[in-house]
């Protein structure tokens, strides 16, 4: 994979979106903070462990991703693009691979749609992963919006 973000076909990604009543730069911040990001990262009952979070485009994040109940996730990211405060994108080195392109789009009254989209450079990549992450993805917004609430 090159630094660039993949072209894609809408078989080989994973879109899951929200509306969330908080405004854009709060929700930029729980995503490019590490005091934020590790509190929320992940489905329900993960917790995680950051090792190296350097938030710049060519920066690396490498964090382990803990189980609720067994299994250590290690996790190897370089970040590839980041707007501010509308768009975080980054690809993964460790397996599964894919990347990641979050948007933040400003919406009347304070509220921001997310969508996370998990794009794969192939249908069958993609297609393992599928069955699995769309709930989690869910799980993981959930997250997201307990530790909004601590942040106002």
């Amino acid at each position: 994979m090159s630094s660039e973000i993949i072209a894609t076909t809408p078989n080989s990604e994973i879109v899951s979106s929200r509306i969330i009543n908080f405004p854009t730069e709060l929700v930029f911040k729980a995503w490019s903070e590490p005091n934020h990001l590790k509190k929320w990262w992940g489905p329900k009952g993960f917790t995680n462990t950051f090792n190296e979070f350097d938030f710049r485009v060519g920066g690396k994040w490498s964090f382990i991703m803990h189980g609720p109940e067994k299994g250590n996730y290690p996790n190897e990211v370089e970040f590839i693009k980041i707007e501010k405060p509308n768009l975080i994108a980054w690809k993964r080195y460790s397996k599964p691979l894919f990347q990641i392109l979050a948007t933040f789009e400003e919406l009347p009254g304070d509220n921001t749609k997310i969508v996370f989209k998990m794009l794969f450079s192939s249908v069958e990549e993609c297609n393992k992963l599928k069955p699995f992450v769309v709930d989690k993805n869910e799980e993981n917004f959930d997250k997201l919006e307990v530790e909004l609430a601590k942040m106002t």
